[in-house]
């Protein structure tokens, strides 16, 4: 049986071989990527329990983080409104979701959908998750197939709630007025080397300009970029909603965020220091939604249908009437969806169509598209 202590020990021998082969140094990118997705010993692809509403060792659950569809059904509820009405414009009917965690929301949606779906589609790299996936949605085994890579053209609305955040980024830090990118290096004075922060100076830059020279460290976000490129290369016909916890470029390149957004998440606490019990926590940046907007219009016919905070998204789909003779526990679960200062103004929603413009229910009111 895999320990803590063994998964660990075995991933930090994976990228000690992988920093040694590329010189002594890595980006951050490629560390995140080997911590997170490296086979049977990332985050991702490992056995640890992931997902849930109690951290580990409480009441026989253990989980790291909960996802809003894991915390109530309202949420697919919701969105199944935009996404009926998704298919009815573009005429599709077939799902695809990214990186689909426990498979909470895939069965939101196809019990909220039922016949309206012909498909669903769930494309994950994770084979752990893919057996827990499996074993949620097994009422619904007709509909409901894994791929690991989309195909070169697919049609029908895309979802993907909590995956742009997973994707690996670069780190930017200003050092005595010097750009550099950080990376992961060794330590080699210790018996067993030890992974450590290492800068090497860089033509990167982020987006926008930060002033001043203070030190400053920050994330820029190609492969979520550019994962936005090859949805819209690919989507033939139909729309895109993409649900995640960021800001625009002004917020997310604030001077006054100097010390970047990069974060862990394990037992339902959070920690700074990624080098850490590496393979044994999920690591997080927060999206630059700007970017991920100009990375669509790089694509011919992929445009913005909107971008709103998750609040105001939910609310444009109906959550309140959906709520409504709900019990109480269950409303507050609910609730949480849209306060403030829970997740309804850190989260926010964007959209994308192939083809022709229309209006998507979940951004006629409130759209912050102005602000991107």
């Amino acid at each position: 049986m895999t320990t803590p202590q063994s998964l660990t020990t075995a991933l930090h021998s994976r990228l000690t071989q992988a920093i040694q082969a590329q010189g002594g140094w890595i980006g951050f990118d490629t560390f995140m990527s080997h911590a997170l997705y490296t086979p049977g010993l990332g985050y991702y692809a490992n056995e640890g329990a992931i997902f849930g509403t109690m951290p580990q060792g409480v009441k026989g659950q253990g989980s790291d983080f909960v996802t809003a569809p894991e915390m109530t059904p309202f949420f697919g509820r919701a969105l199944a409104a935009q996404v009926a009405q998704a298919f009815s414009v573009t005429q599709t009917r077939d799902v695809w979701e990214f990186g689909a965690g426990s498979g909470a929301l895939a069965l939101q949606l196809l019990e909220a959908l039922d016949e309206q779906i012909r498909s669903y589609t769930i494309v994950d790299l994770s084979g752990s998750l893919k057996a827990l996936q499996q074993q949620t949605l097994s009422a619904h085994t007709g509909k409901v197939r894994w791929v690991s890579e989309l195909p070169a053209t697919f049609s029908g609305v895309a979802v993907g709630n909590e995956v742009l955040d997973a994707m690996p980024v670069k780190l930017l830090a200003r050092v005595k007025g010097i750009w550099h990118e950080r990376g992961i290096s060794l330590d080699s004075s210790q018996s067993e080397p030890a992974l450590v922060w290492r800068d090497q100076a860089t033509g990167l830059r982020p987006p926008v300009e930060i002033p001043g020279t203070y030190d400053y460290v920050t994330e820029i976000h190609p492969q979520a970029e550019s994962f936005v490129r090859t949805l819209g290369e690919r989507l033939a016909q139909g729309a895109v909603f993409l649900i995640d916890y960021g800001f625009p470029e002004g917020e997310y390149y604030h001077p006054q965020r100097h010390m970047g957004t990069v974060m862990c998440h394990r037992a339902h606490l959070m920690d700074a220091n990624p080098l850490a019990d590496v393979g044994l926590k999920d690591i997080t940046a927060h999206v630059n939604f700007t970017g991920i907007a100009l990375a669509a219009q790089d694509i011919p016919d992929f445009g913005l249908l909107g971008y709103t905070t998750q609040a105001r998204f939910l609310m444009n789909c109906g959550l309140l009437s959906l709520m409504e003779g709900a019990p109480m526990a269950e409303r507050g679960m609910a609730q949480k969806l849209i306060m403030e200062h829970e997740m309804g103004e850190l989260f926010k929603v964007i959209g994308f169509f192939k083809g022709e413009p229309w209006d998507a229910l979940g951004f006629s009111q409130g759209d912050r598209t102005h602000t991107l």
